[in-house]
């Protein structure tokens, strides 16, 4: 009887000791795959901190552009303003000036079409000539966009 209780017990015994290392290597897996996972989640952050900081840096320059744009626009309409009082005068018909003036008004047009033209290609990114950096009488100018094709210019 005494041995049936110790086979008994010495079996439960190696059923702990079994069951607790069986325990033992299923942690030791488990805690393999959380350090897996934790590399994973740290390599994640620092790919989302990345991109986080270039979508700042994208921001900044989308202002940065916005503001240019802001600005060349408000000079644009300036300008535009400016031209429209040269052509809005009273009592002014430029169909009857260019009939009894042609090649006064034609040189004029064709002149004022050159200047209009190179405003475009400034406005679009074309970059300014020395010609027209370094202009600071109103005879050197540009007359349809002075604000953005002479930079120098300074109106009396």
């Amino acid at each position: 009887m005494f041995g049936s209780i110790k086979i008994f017990f010495i079996g439960i015994i190696a059923t702990a000791v079994i069951g607790g290392g069986l325990y033992v290597m299923k942690l030791k897996s488990d805690n393999a795959i959380l350090k897996a996972n934790a590399v994973k989640m740290e390599e994640a952050i620092t790919d989302q901190q990345e991109l986080i900081t270039q979508q700042k840096n994208d921001f900044k320059e989308i202002l940065a552009a916005n503001q240019k744009m802001n600005e060349l626009v408000s000079v644009l309409k300036k300008d535009l303003d400016n031209l429209d009082k040269r052509f809005n005068k009273k009592n002014r018909d430029v169909g009857k000036l260019a009939i009894a003036k042609t090649k006064s008004i034609e040189r004029i047009t064709n002149n004022a079409s050159i200047a209009a033209n190179r405003c475009i290609e400034i406005a679009s990114g074309a970059k300014l000539t020395e010609k027209e950096i370094n202009a600071t009488k109103k005879s050197e100018i540009n007359t349809e966009c002075p604000s953005i094709a002479n930079p120098n210019y300074i109106p009396y």
